[in-house]
């Protein structure tokens, strides 16, 4: 009998040890594959089972989350959706997330580490904690005027504190409503497939996805690297320039719109702005001298995040010199964000050092308490070195005639000094297409002791003037309704 028992025994055990085993199996090596099954509903059902951290502006909540009772129990709802779409971007149970709703997703779902200050417990209960909160930097007084200021219009608007690189107003147009998206079946669906086929793209963040050809408001990087290069050294002295000026190796004359630009100094050329003076000048800073001054305000960096990803502002890095002519007065392959020219202003604000720009100031657990997160720095830091002080000094002083006696008087403010640039992109074959609007400038109140805000804003489908001065009829108004905004708080 007990030969018998002990069989058994052994039988027994082999079959428990092979449950062990099948556990350990399902449990640990395949547990990725299981959870990443689409069959799988366990983890979207536990992702949307507690309310989902807020995104807030101005110190109030612009998301929260709406209990509906269903398996996937809590929804993303938004205020003032598309105002701040550009911001939040959308978190839906349907199509994933984007923006600020991707970049933090670990934090407002409640995944993040930094939320359970023991992890492994949490494990074991197999539960999280709640989501925490993203505090970010956007004024909404400033988002509300450059959202009205665009008017629906396709463009956008980017605003900088100079100073630090907070992002105070992030503005895409037109926009969608995010909310649209958050849940589940038809209605969802076909939100989606609207938005999608719009020829408008409202769902392209402009202001830091799209990249522009910047025109005219490029011509303050090109009048900053001349003076930084020696090729400029008084900007009141006449440049040597001629006009017409035929672009080098070729037959094909370049115009200005302005008049006055034979010979005249760089002062008087980014007052009125003269294609000519600034190709020329260009030419002379030469294709390497070029790339170091566009590097140095963040041109051609493809690694830049706020924390959603930038894109890659454009200057080529191989070029004849007819080329370089062009991409000096930003055209040919020159293209920027708005957020990239936005930062062009506020280095020339900031004495010529820009700022990193950062979207969120803070994030906190869901009752407020700050969290602090290694990996994911926020606040200010420095990012490039874009002139010397000197440099800036002469550049804003520029600037400011731009907009006091030149080509940008509609962005002046009574109170303030502003500085500004205004431009026209042409494009699309043979230069056919409508040209966009530009305008980048910045504002420092009567008093104080820094420049408050830095702009840019652009216009796509604004009415065709050919010449530069639309960027003042059109794009300085908007940028006057943000910079005012932030000299008020």
């Amino acid at each position: 009998m007990i030969p018998c028992i002990r069989r058994a025994a052994a039988l027994l055990l082999l079959l428990l040890l092979a449950l062990l085993a099948n556990a350990v199996r399902v449990q640990v090596i395949e547990a990725d594959a299981l959870d990443s099954n689409p069959a799988n509903r366990r983890p979207a059902i536990s992702r949307y089972a507690q309310p989902r951290g807020d995104i807030l502006a101005g110190g109030k909540p612009v998301t929260g989350s709406e209990d509906t009772g269903e398996q996937l129990r809590f929804e993303r709802t938004y205020a003032d959706g598309p105002l701040y779409a550009p911001v939040t971007g959308y978190a839906s149970q349907t199509y994933g997330t984007s923006l600020l709703e991707e970049a933090e997703d670990a934090l407002l779902s409640g995944t993040d580490p930094a939320l359970a200050p023991l992890p492994f417990l949490g494990d074991i209960s197999r539960s999280r904690p709640p989501g925490g909160n993203v505090v970010t930097a956007i004024s909404p007084s400033m988002q509300r005027a450059a959202f009205e200021g665009l008017d629906g219009r396709r463009g956008a608007v980017a605003a900088l504190e100079p100073a630090t690189g907070r992002i105070l107003a992030l503005v895409s147009s037109p926009s969608y409503d995010p909310g649209a998206l958050s849940g589940t079946g038809t209605k969802v669906r076909d939100a989606w497939a609207e938005l999608t086929a719009d020829d408008a793209e409202p769902m392209l963040n402009r202001a830091i996805r799209q990249t522009y050809p910047p025109g005219s408001t490029f011509k303050v990087v090109t009048a900053a690297a001349a003076l930084e290069a020696g090729v400029v050294t008084d900007a009141e002295a006449p440049t040597r320039t001629p006009e017409p000026y035929t672009l080098p190796g070729t037959a094909t004359v370049l115009p200005n719109e302005a008049v006055g630009c034979e010979d005249a100094s760089l002062a008087y050329a980014v007052q009125w702005s003269c294609n000519t003076v600034m190709a020329e000048l260009g030419v002379r800073v030469g294709l390497a001298g070029m790339l170091d001054a566009v590097a140095a305000f963040g041109f051609n960096d493809g690694a830049l995040r706020i924390p959603s990803q930038v894109a890659r502002s454009n200057f080529d890095t191989d070029m004849t010199e007819d080329q370089l002519a062009l991409s000096a007065i930003g055209q040919f392959d020159t293209r920027a964000t708005p957020l990239q020219m936005a930062m062009v202003a506020a280095a020339v604000a900031n004495g010529g050092e820009v700022m990193r720009p950062y979207l969120v100031d803070r994030v906190t657990e869901a009752d407020g308490d700050l969290v602090f997160r290694a990996a994911h720095r926020t606040g200010p830091s420095a990012y490039r070195t874009a002139m010397s002080p000197a440099t800036a000094q002469v550049m804003r002083r520029l600037m400011v005639t731009v907009v006091e006696e030149g080509t940008g008087h509609n962005a002046a403010i009574e109170g303030a000094t502003v500085g500004g640039k205004t431009g026209t992109a042409q494009h699309g074959v043979g230069n056919a297409g409508t040209p966009y609007a530009w305008f980048i400038a910045w504002a420092q109140a009567d008093g104080a002791a820094r420049p408050a805000v830095a702009v840019a804003v652009v216009v796509e489908d604004a009415s065709a003037y050919r010449e530069d001065i639309s960027g003042d009829r059109i794009a300085a108004p908007i940028a006057r309704k943000v910079l005012e905004a932030a000299l008020k708080g």
